[in-house]
């Protein structure tokens, strides 16, 4: 296999995936880069990866760039577990409060507008920010946090908070009874055209890691409570919400989602799913 560039979110919802890789499975020629959604986003939109999973919605904005690799997401059928809005009054009284969005991620940022808009339909003014919950809202009526932070601040929460929790991926399905798709693993373009053979490699090396991390679900747990500090149990759950699925349900999720961005305005037009194939 030629020398590849393969991004890897180093977030616990890939570990299943890239646990495997991690532990012996990943050939020499294959160099991962870890980073958060938005650091690989722009990594591989500046040609800097070969493969990587992207953010729906940086897809969506960049069709044109690469391909989608068969079978292979980051998704939920409903609640996703660590992609939470926290706010000081229920999201239906939100109109006109301040949101805090984590600069982490493109296509939670984009849910979260969707939702308010066409689900809770309140108007709402945003800022980015990057710090934790509770400076995020200092100044403001609700934050959106993400990925293994979101997790490990919602597990520690008080009941004393008196903080209204949402998690997005249990509202998208109540809005639309589809499943979401938040990322999806991307090859570019060219190096799929010229380097069909490595193309091939590759996705069968993520596809085996896949299953041996269901296979070494034990480990992987292991290996998010060394990473989190969550109890098993927790870790558990949180992976049984997971999926990493891209059949024509969440196909269907996917462009569902995608319409809305359009219609909301975080798409410049409607989106074709291209799909790599080895045929």
């Amino acid at each position: 296999m030629s020398e590849v560039r393969l991004g890897q979110v180093d977030y616990l919802n890939c570990l299943p995936v890239y646990h495997p890789l991690e532990t012996g499975l990943l050939p020499p020629q294959i160099r991962l880069i870890r980073g958060v959604p938005t650091f690989l986003n722009d990594l591989f939109l500046r040609g800097e990866l070969d493969v990587t999973p992207i953010s729906s919605i940086e897809y969506a904005r960049n069709p044109g760039r690469c391909l989608i690799l068969p079978d292979l997401s980051v998704s939920s059928d409903g609640r996703v577990g660590s992609i939470f809005l926290f706010s000081k009054v229920p999201v239906t009284d939100l109109e006109g409060c301040r949101i805090c969005l984590t600069g982490a991620s493109a296509t939670s940022v984009a849910l979260l507008k969707i939702l308010l808009k066409h689900y809770y339909q309140v108007d709402v003014v945003y800022e980015t920010g990057m710090s934790g919950l509770e400076e995020m809202l200092l100044h403001n009526d609700a934050a959106l946090l993400i990925g293994d932070q979101a997790l490990i601040t919602y597990h520690g929460l008080g009941r004393g908070s008196g903080l209204y929790v949402t998690d997005l991926g249990e509202a998208w399905k109540e809005f639309t009874g589809e499943r979401m798709v938040y990322a999806l693993w991307v090859v570019q373009r060219d190096f799929a055209e010229h380097k069909p053979v490595a193309t091939g490699e590759l996705y069968q090396l993520l596809q085996t890691a896949r299953r041996l991390g269901a296979q070494r679900a034990g480990e992987v747990l292991e290996s998010g409570h060394l990473r989190t500090g969550l109890p098993t149990p927790v870790l558990r759950e949180y992976f049984d919400l997971i999926r990493h699925d891209l059949d024509e349900e969440y196909q269907r999720g996917l462009l569902r989602f995608c319409d809305y961005a359009f219609k909301t305005g975080l798409l410049e037009e409607r989106v074709r799913l291209n799909i790599w194939s080895d045929r």
